[in-house]
């Protein structure tokens, strides 16, 4: 838990929000370490606090689960996320799509279904629902740019269902949901629940918002949760997969697939996941809003940190809430660093350490756990890359220029070199009894 002061600092900044933003129910949470370290709430529901129990429609929040089902299908073999949409709902308009486009928000899409507003109307099952689609749902070519469709998760929730012989909802539960300890989701309204609410824009008062199975829709926002389950999903994202998910799945999910604000961007999309930066963070998670409700999650897998809120308010909630709240804890309460500890190291790649030069650039060679590789210039300008040890004794890029290329040590008369997507590093600056191709001018540096 927090230290009191750090508590109240937060409790403050919770009030203030509450407060001055007219939100008839607020609660936040702040994770570190996979535990829920600070709870705040203010106003009422039913009269009384509300308590990290207390259930709130998550809305869009609700399609990152569904994304994380579509990447198990695929981590199963089950599908590839270049399939078309066609091969595993097949009939649809928008059938040359891919799985990838419609979770990245990339495929064109209209943002919302034809028919009346459906957040805050009855929906149509998802056969109605694909029964209504026509070739105007297509608004821009795909793969061109950003364009936020709760119509693809719609899609994307009928291929769940069809892939596993269920209904989507009951997927979540029992892929996702149980195994993570949040049985408390629920996918409609059930006690303890907040009351779905528009606050007036000139008075004091306030009016009831509807709420109702959104059918066919319903992937797209339709669970509810209590804090206390949806800060087990904030320490899910910050890389607490419980199983759930692969780490390189969930690390997949965080990478930007589509920058949704310009060339120098703060929000972006990965695989179901939106993405923003915040003072040096870069922050992986989802926002949610439906009729009488707004909620915030985001993970910082960096230092294992995440933060949320849950509203019972159609609009209010000021975005940097949620940042504030991770910037006090960050002030008062940083994270001490890890302990170093020395580590064994085997004799053939300690031998390995130290300088290469990838022709005249000299670059640093260090040892990592589990025997990976740190590839870096040791000047200004260069391409620096981390390597994940193979089986058949190679390397595999994890980041930067190199990554997903192979590295390997290569024996030669003359010495050792690393071969590294056709480049050669030797221990010396064109090393001449290396297999440079092109050669090295017989007579030397002059």
């Amino acid at each position: 838990m927090v230290l009191e002061s750090t508590g109240r600092a937060l409790l403050h900044r919770l009030a203030a929000e509450q407060a001055e933003c007219r939100v008839p129910s607020l609660v936040a949470a702040l994770v570190r370490g996979g535990e829920t370290v600070w709870f705040g709430a203010r106003g009422r529901v039913a009269g009384a606090p509300p308590t990290p129990g207390t259930r709130y429609r998550l809305g869009s929040i609700t399609k990152s689960m569904v994304a994380v089902l579509v990447l198990r299908l695929r981590d199963e073999g089950e599908l590839d996320l270049l399939d078309p949409l066609d091969k595993h709902v097949p009939g649809t308009p928008v059938g040359d799509l891919t799985l990838a486009q419609l979770l990245s928000h990339t495929g064109g899409l209209t943002a919302e279904p034809p028919g009346e507003w459906w957040e805050r109307t009855p929906g149509a099952p998802a056969a109605g629902l694909l029964g209504d689609l026509g070739p105007e749902i297509a608004r821009h070519r795909p793969g061109r740019r950003f364009h936020y469709s709760n119509v693809g998760y719609g899609l994307l929730g009928e291929l769940v269902a069809r892939k596993r012989g269920m209904g989507w909802a009951r997927a979540v539960r029992e892929e996702i949901l149980e195994p993570l300890g949040m049985g408390a989701v629920t996918e409609r309204a059930e006690p303890p629940h907040a009351q779905g609410l528009a606050v007036h824009p000139w008075a004091d008062v306030l009016l009831p918002e509807p709420e109702h199975d959104a059918g066919g829709m319903a992937p797209a926002g339709q669970l509810w949760s209590g804090a206390a389950d949806l800060a087990r999903w904030a320490a899910f994202l910050a890389g607490d997969g419980g199983g759930v998910l692969r780490a390189s799945t969930l690390a997949e999910m965080r990478e930007p697939a589509a920058v949704e604000d310009g060339p120098s961007w703060e929000r972006g999309y990965g695989l179901g996941l939106q993405l923003t930066r915040h003072g040096g963070r870069m922050l992986a998670g989802h926002t949610g809003s439906m009729p009488g409700f707004l909620a915030t999650v985001w993970s910082d897998p960096a230092d294992g940190v995440g933060v949320l809120f849950l509203a019972n308010t159609t609009s209010g909630v000021r975005g940097r809430l949620v940042f504030d709240l991770l910037d006090i804890l960050a002030e008062h309460e940083p994270p001490l660093p890890a302990e170093w500890e020395p580590a064994a190291a085997d004799e053939d790649l300690l031998a390995l350490t130290g300088p290469w030069y990838w022709g005249p650039t000299a670059y640093a060679l260090r040892l990592l756990p589990r025997r990976g590789l740190s590839l870096t210039p040791l000047g200004a300008v260069g391409r620096a890359s981390r390597f994940a040890a193979q089986a058949d004794g190679s390397w595999l890029g994890l980041d930067g220029y190199y990554a997903g290329e192979t590295l390997r040590v290569e024996r030669h008369p003359g010495g050792v070199h690393i071969s590294l997507n056709t480049f050669i590093f030797s221990r010396e600056p064109y090393d001449p009894s290396a297999p440079i191709p092109g050669g090295v001018d017989p007579e030397g540096w002059r």
